[in-house]
Parts: C-alpha cells; structure tokens; sequence
C-alpha cells in the first residue's frame, strides 16, 4: 500500500480552490488578446455561412448537496 500523504509538495496546496489570484494574472492577458470575444475572430459578428450551435449547461446545483445524476434520475419522477 502506497502512502498516498507522502508526496512533495502536498502541503503546500490550498484547502479550496482561489480563482482571485489566477484571475488576476491571466484575465487581463486573455482579455488582450480577445479571448472569450464572440463572433467571427472575436469581431463581435457572425460569420455570414457558418452554422449556429448552442452549448446546453446542466441546471445549477441549489442546494450544494444534490448530484447530477440523482438530479437527473428524480426529474422524471417528480
């Protein structure tokens, strides 16, 4: 059995995830160079012939506690 706490660096992690810093140092560099900008090359319009799509997102977790596939199982149910 491998001692899984026994590895460099592990300390030294956050407890929880902190966007704050990271944001900082990349969300002005990607802002720079249009990252993120919609339409045709970050122009801000549509390209004439290219086909629309859309992304579907699963619906917000409201009480923290629910997970997907049991939200997704019950759905029909309810």
């Amino acid at each position: 059995m491998t001692d899984t706490l026994n590895q460099p660096g592990l300390q030294s992690l956050a407890k929880s995830f902190e966007p704050a810093p990271i944001e900082a140092r990349w969300g002005p560099e990607w802002e720079q160079r249009g990252y993120g900008v919609a339409g045709f090359r970050g122009t801000g319009a549509p390209q004439a012939d290219a086909p629309s799509f859309a992304i579907q997102l699963p619906p917000p977790n409201v009480t923290g506690t629910l997970h997907m596939g049991h939200a997704f199982n019950q759905t029909i149910m309810d």
